[in-house]
């Protein structure tokens, strides 16, 4: 396999003929996906970028199952507009890299083409990967995206201010939300110029998802048809986590400090004590080890209500175009990135990587459950007395409980209803409650429409 790096603002077309089964191609011949048959020519991929050893290591596998051909990445995140473009013009690249709640909109727009026969004809099981991120990318009767990659909260915290504040861990991890409420109100600090220590920051909008759900609500309905955003559970939900803000000066005061902070490096808000406890994505645990080892940390998952470990998992999925020049190739590709001897060989690279640095390598969420699994056993050293064992161990229990909303062919713009009703409430123009009544009726309106659409298909 040879590699061409292309700018993000150019796509690469494919000149190569394709042949698959169950779609047509450019010519309108079937095209057949088989294991056994070699795979050769141009593929074009949008979205991704090898820019680290995860996803060289991944990248040279794919270059040892696939001699002949020659891949071109079009880096830099997938540009919708630019992809959707490219896809109408019947020019569209032969594979990309999207983020998971996408996958239901470029489906239902015909953008991107069920996978059932590149999964049945390349042999992979995707009963191996995550149920809540297979949710995420199924669309109708069919998988229509592979997943790979899982992105969980976690509950991290200052724990010397927690020890200060006669608090812990416990107390901000989401179990127990007058704990919580109790523990923002010990914990913030105001001075005469403001807001000088944000005690907990319930991180909205865009957790909103996790605080419903910890209180027993979810946005959307299982079938991805009815909103629920109206909900009392979530408006109650909401209620608590804009009250966390209001308790400190308003959300305004909050996001200034936050944006003030040195968030990827030494003067993070918890190596300079701005910040008593937040839920935030795992991955946040390699930057803080990298940059401020020695900072005041404790670690726990986030719970529910009813103390149990959740996450709202976020992640992305490979997809192949409607129109796509080589799925043939492309199918032998994404089928190499997500297999399990990959993540383990990319695990591997990662692992030496940090022991050379003399860094604990604090493990990998591929979302393929057995790959998972075995860098769990062979990479993780979970044994030592150390936050970093204890944030690992977090990650890994966070990762076995998490939900995703599941797909709709209104994925952007459900998102967009919530995230919106949201900001008017921290914004301070809307109550929770009808903020959220108006976005339910937005959403579900933009849910009817587009679900009548996929049915006149």
């Amino acid at each position: 396999m040879t590699r061409t790096l292309l700018p993000s603002a150019v796509l690469a077309v494919s000149l190569a003929a394709g042949c698959a089964q169950g779609i047509a191609d450019r010519d309108g011949a079937d095209v057949h996906f088989d294991a056994d048959s070699p795979v050769a020519g141009a593929l074009n991929v949008m979205g991704f970028a090898a820019q680290d050893e995860i996803g060289q290591t991944r990248l040279d596998a794919a270059g040892e199952a696939m001699p002949d051909v020659d891949v071109s990445l079009v880096e830099g995140e997938l540009d919708v507009q630019q992809f959707m473009s490219a896809v109408s013009t019947g020019e569209p690249p032969d594979l990309i890299y999207a983020n998971r709640d996408q996958i239901g909109t470029f489906a239902s727009r015909g953008a991107i083409m069920p996978l059932d026969d590149c999964l049945d004809g390349e042999g992979i099981d995707i009963g191996l990967f995550r149920e809540p991120a297979v949710a995420q990318v199924s669309f109708g009767d069919s998988v229509y995206g592979v997943p790979e990659f899982n992105q969980v909260q976690i509950t991290m915290a200052n724990a010397d201010l927690l020890a200060e504040a006669g608090l812990d861990v416990a107390d901000v991890n989401g179990s127990d939300w007058e704990a919580v409420t109790a523990a923002n109100r010990e914990l913030h600090h105001t001075e005469d110029d403001g807001l000088s220590v944000i005690g907990f920051d319930s991180k909205l909008p865009e957790f909103l998802p996790l605080w419903a759900k910890a209180n027993g609500a979810d946005l959307l309905s299982a079938d991805g048809r009815t909103a629920h955003l109206d909900d009392p559970a979530v408006i109650e939900a909401l209620e608590f986590a804009v009250a966390i803000y209001e308790e400190q000066g308003g959300f305004g005061a909050v996001k200034a400090l936050r944006d003030s902070a040195d968030f990827f490096g030494s003067g993070n808000q918890f190596a300079s004590g701005s910040l008593g406890a937040m839920p935030f994505e795992q991955w946040y645990v390699n930057i803080l080890n990298d940059v401020s080892p020695d900072a005041p940390l404790a670690f726990d998952t986030f719970r529910d209500r009813r103390g149990e470990p959740l996450a709202f998992a976020s992640g992305s999925a490979w997809a192949i175009p409607e129109g796509s020049a080589n799925p043939q190739a492309a199918c032998r590709f994404l089928k190499t990135m997500t297999a399990t001897d990959t993540w383990l060989a990319a695990a591997q690279a990662r692992a030496d990587a940090r022991a050379e640095e003399g860094k604990p390598f604090t493990g990998l969420l591929t979302c393929n459950v057995e790959a998972d699994a075995q860098i769990r056993d062979r990479f993780v050293d979970e044994t030592t007395d150390s936050v970093w064992a204890e944030a690992v161990t977090a990650t890994y229990t966070a990762n076995a409980h998490t939900f995703s909303l599941p797909a709709n062919p209104a994925d952007a713009e459900f998102e967009a209803a919530w995230q919106d009703a949201v900001n008017r409430v921290l914004n301070g123009e809307a109550a929770p409650a009808e903020a959220l009544r108006e976005a339910q009726t937005v959403a579900q309106e933009a849910l009817d429409t587009a679900w009548a659409q996929w049915a006149q298909r």
